[in-house]
């Protein structure tokens, strides 16, 4: 399949899983477009589109975890942050993502 083709499979996939999560994807297009990018890059790779933002361990545990869209792996930490972890997804009463911060997951924890 070709890389367009296929981003604009995911988005159509995704949209479906996030929406009711209370989710949609930034508004940021060219942050969107790259990261679809990048996830596509990873699915061929690997068979599945991993974050781009997060490093593949071989664990498939803690790998499955990663998997786009991880929200629900992650969903407190993500709802405090109103964004995921690329920032591919913001909660949908968001309207301007370079407003919001990444928290580490660490910092997250102890806060």
């Amino acid at each position: 399949m070709n890389p367009a083709a296929r981003k604009k499979a995911l988005r159509y996939f995704f949209q479906k899983v996030v929406d009711p999560l209370g989710y949609k994807f930034t508004p940021d297009e060219e942050l969107a477009e790259f990261c679809l990018e990048q996830e596509v890059i990873l699915e061929r790779r690997y068979g599945v589109p991993f974050c781009p933002c997060k490093r593949i361990t071989a664990n498939r545990y803690e790998d499955m975890q990663i998997v786009c869209p991880c929200i629900p792996f992650h969903r407190e930490h993500f709802d405090a942050m109103k964004r995921c972890w690329c920032g591919l997804f913001v909660h949908k009463d968001v309207v301007d993502p370079a407003t919001l911060k990444q928290v580490s997951e660490k910092k997250f924890r102890k806060g």
